[in-house]
């Protein structure tokens, strides 16, 4: 017996040491290179915040030129949300996401040569046709490699690229916009020589990515088994506690409010985000160089509280309350930066608190899908949710721009846009998860 006890002993301290492995394998392979791809993608999608204020001055752009051809982005890209979330879930994430880069790539450049209210629309359309599907696929791409007990850290490591994209995109966009080649102004090379990294990465990506553990050559043969078989087992456990079809899935109450939560948030987010330059600009009176390099800094501060956020849901289970928390400190921060008559460091530290918390729910938020539904159904879901959130993304920026054309007052415009937080907040807290899950 002692023998027996020495023998299962050994097994399980050498099955620890098998899985610590994997995972850390999987975590170094992965999460860095999709960072660097999600990079990319967020600052070819929001590069033209940085280049707003002398391309409108340019081509003579309203605010609400501006904002609707901002935002149009969002109604191209819906289009393949659900197929490409679907085709990572049951063909080839590594084609998928190669197909996706170099066409958004080019997309991205073709920006760079409008001329018109009509053309910027266009391409922005473009655009996002191309990008479609990426978000989507690579959160049903990250349920593939990682259990749920790790998912909100890989997810913190996949979407600090967001912010890390503005910290990043903020002085690069700065120094590009004084460049004056081939007689063009800079900010058309902010178009061009943003959006050519994404077509080499887009080929880097045919050769890099794996699209199941039991392919992985990269992992030895143990680790492999280890990772298939914890899936496996996930997914087995996720089946008997009730199987959706993906058309269930999607008419299911929580998935409903999980869209219509990322919509309203999404809302606030991008229209915060695309004129945070110019909100800096008319707080400050600093020059457009300066005020585009410090729209970074709420993005750096971001990048600080998205891992600890990915590692307090992880540590706790709780997805819900560190979903509903940031979404209700980013309506509160951003209400005190309006208030009249503030110096400019103190609204210049409400902007950072406020973009800090409005990109830290999301680390919680995505996980929850792969929590409540199966594989097919949740896959779908992530599609639908964001699909859903791409109409509040492009309405943001629209209705932002429309409010301040027609007159409305920064602060109105910035209560709007807080009340859509708080609105997010209250649809997360009503989700309710079925018997044995927890959120």
């Amino acid at each position: 017996m002692p023998d027996q006890a020495v023998t299962v002993s050994s097994s399980k301290v050498t099955d620890a040491a098998v899985a610590d492995r994997a995972r850390r394998k999987i975590f170094r392979r992965l999460i860095p290179f999709l960072f660097v791809l999600y990079i990319i993608a967020y600052l070819d999608r929001a590069n033209v915040a940085f280049a707003k204020l002398p391309m409108s001055a340019d081509l003579g752009f309203s605010e609400a030129v501006f904002g609707f051809g901002a935002g149009v982005f969002y109604l191209g890209y819906i289009l393949l949300e659900i197929p490409g979330a679907l085709i990572v879930e049951r063909w080839s994430a590594r084609i998928w996401m190669a197909r996706i880069m170099i066409t958004w790539g080019i997309c991205t450049v073709f920006v760079g040569f409008v001329n018109t209210a009509n053309q910027f629309y266009f391409a922005r359309l473009l655009l996002g046709i191309a990008e479609g599907g990426f978000f989507p696929g690579i959160i049903v791409y990250l349920s593939h490699w990682f259990s749920k007990e790790d998912r909100a850290k890989a997810m913190a490591g996949f979407t600090m690229a967001a912010p890390a994209a503005i910290v990043v995109g903020a002085p690069i966009s700065a120094l590009i916009l004084h460049l004056d080649w081939l007689a063009l102004p800079g900010w058309r090379w902010v178009f061009i020589l943003e959006g050519l990294p994404a077509v080499f990465l887009g080929l880097v990506v045919l050769f890099y990515l794996t699209d199941h553990p039991r392919q992985a050559q990269w992992l030895e043969s143990e680790e492999r088994d280890w990772i298939a078989s914890k899936l496996d087992a996930e997914k087995q456990a996720q089946r008997q506690a009730g199987h959706l079809t993906v058309m269930q899935g999607l008419r299911e109450r929580n998935v409903l409010l999980l869209a219509l939560a990322c919509a309203f948030s999404n809302f606030s987010m991008f229209a915060y985000l695309l004129w945070l330059p110019t909100t800096i600009r008319n707080a400050s009176g600093l020059s457009v160089t300066v005020s585009t390099i410090c729209s970074a800094l709420p993005f750096a501060l971001a990048m600080v509280t998205i891992p600890l956020v990915g590692r307090s849901s992880d540590r706790t289970g709780k997805r819900k309350l560190h979903t509903i928390v940031p979404m209700v400190l980013a309506a509160g921060f951003f209400l005190l930066s309006a208030l009249p008559g503030l110096p400019f460091p103190v609204v210049l530290t409400l902007l950072c608190l406020t973009g800090a918390a409005a990109f830290s729910w999301g680390v919680s938020f995505w996980v929850i899908p792969s929590l409540i539904l199966g594989e097919a159904a949740a896959a779908a879901s992530v599609g639908f949710i964001n699909m859903i959130n791409s109409i509040g993304s492009f309405a943001g920026p629209a209705v932002a721009g429309y409010l301040l054309t027609k007159g409305f007052s920064h602060r109105e415009v910035v209560v709007c846009l807080s009340t859509c937080f708080l609105i997010s907040a209250a649809l997360v807290a009503a989700v309710r998860p079925k018997r044995g899950v927890t959120l």
